[in-house]
């Protein structure tokens, strides 16, 4: 025991030792993204943002109960969308689809700029301020597009399609207090759930 316990301390205060090393050597939680083609963006931003993909930017809406019009033509079956909601909807997919991909383009476009006058040492505060304002309009702009097409779902759909929409992307969970499974006692269910 008393050559063990040396050994304990001494392993402890060496991991201890090398965790301190590391972090006083101060390596970046943004190492290895110094080989982006734009650093600002993934590979993955890219690709989103060239297909006209949402980027997470339209969350207020979704997850707030407001529909997406991508989401919507992939769930149509499930919440039983009729013909002409299906051609509503697409119009309206359609139409931001095609104004997010030109966004999206410009987005990368001016971090392209961004990046390039980075490199070349060729920034200066005046360039830098135009074009971050530049950056902050296209992705308001993007932000808008995505958000303002979630605002024209719901004079399309009824509550009932809405709220198994949002069941099926799993934001309205059933509550287990009114919900009980076919076959179970009423009393044991919500005894057994802690309904009150």
């Amino acid at each position: 025991m008393k050559v063990i316990m040396p050994l304990v301390l001494g392993l402890c205060l060496s991991t201890t030792t090398l965790a301190a090393g590391n972090h006083a050597q101060g390596v970046s939680k943004y190492a290895g993204q110094e080989s982006r083609a734009i650093k600002s963006l993934s590979a993955a931003d890219i690709e989103e943002l060239e297909r006209g993909g949402g980027w997470g930017l339209a969350k207020a809406a979704e997850l707030n109960g407001v529909p997406g019009p991508a989401h919507l033509l992939e769930l149509a079956n499930e919440i039983h969308l009729s013909s002409d909601q299906r051609q509503q909807i697409k119009g309206i997919f359609a139409d931001m689809n095609a104004q997010a991909k030109q966004l999206g383009l410009q987005l990368i476009a001016l971090e392209t700029q961004l990046e390039v006058h980075f490199q070349a040492r060729s920034i200066n505060d005046e360039l830098l301020k135009s074009l971050l304002r530049q950056i902050a309009d296209t992705r308001y702009e993007l932000r808008y597009t995505h958000l303002a097409t979630h605002l024209q779902t719901p004079d399309i759909l009824s509550a009932e399609q809405i709220n198994h929409y949002n069941q099926l992307r799993g934001y309205d969970k059933p509550d287990l207090c009114d919900f009980v499974p076919e076959g179970h006692d009423p009393d044991m269910w919500r005894m057994h759930n802690g309904c009150n």
